[in-house]
């Protein structure tokens, strides 16, 4: 580790002051707890693939830096603007500038929405983390409080699992399982990300299931 950051609590202190002042507890999906979350599992990760923890630690503070709702047109663009904002950030406070191309592409590739491939181990490491935070128990939280922000129907009445009609996550929240949550699980980077994602990935299945069970009335 360089010497210059030694002092990761120093460092991680200033992180959090930011993200405290962006994180928006309108949106308990994207809160404060949202980015402790993505930080410990990208911390996991980086000492399993012995990646860069100076590209990885601050990549994953600030990865939401600007938030986008879900249903706003500018979607695509916002972990462009995050990376750009965080170098912006980062040059105030003095970290090393020689990190920061890989800290803004780490940002950059972590989204779903702006379909960048990550390049580095690093940015694997960031969009895995942020990815595995929106599967199993806590994705299936955030999925509902998104939902209910939005004021969507938890399912589709008439066809619940989209066995006979085309998927609409616009419509339903269930959708959103079939439409992005699976398909996040396929596209994770690393081993260990995979085999978190397969367990997560289970947890959604399994709650699909108990959840078919419940509006059959099978008791």
């Amino acid at each position: 580790m360089q010497a210059t950051l030694n002092h990761w609590s120093h460092w991680e202190d200033l992180f959090r002051q930011k993200i405290s002042e962006t994180a928006s507890a309108d949106d308990p999906a994207h809160d404060s707890l949202h980015f402790e979350r993505v930080v410990a599992t990208a911390k996991a990760l980086c000492e399993i693939e012995n990646a860069d923890l100076e590209v990885v630690l601050p990549a994953a503070w600030l990865h939401d830096l600007v938030n986008v709702a879900k249903n706003d047109p500018r979607r695509s663009q916002a972990s462009r603007l995050s990376g750009e904002a965080a170098c912006e950030y980062l040059r105030s406070i003095g970290y090393p500038e020689a990190k920061l191309e890989q800290i803004a592409h780490a940002i950059a590739a972590h989204s779903f929405s702006a379909a960048i491939k990550p390049e580095t181990i690093e940015a694997k490491i960031v969009q895995d983390a942020d990815r595995l935070d929106g599967l199993g128990a806590i994705g299936l939280a955030r999925l509902f409080i998104v939902a209910g922000l939005l004021k969507r129907p938890i399912y589709s009445s008439l066809d619940p699992f989209c066995k006979a009609r085309e998927i609409d996550d616009q419509k339903f929240t269930i959708d959103h399982v079939y439409k992005k949550l699976f398909v996040v699980a396929d596209t994770l980077q690393t081993n260990a990300g995979r085999a978190e994602g397969a367990r997560r990935r289970a947890v959604l299945e399994n709650y699909l299931k108990d959840l078919a069970r419940e509006l059959n009335a099978a008791f």
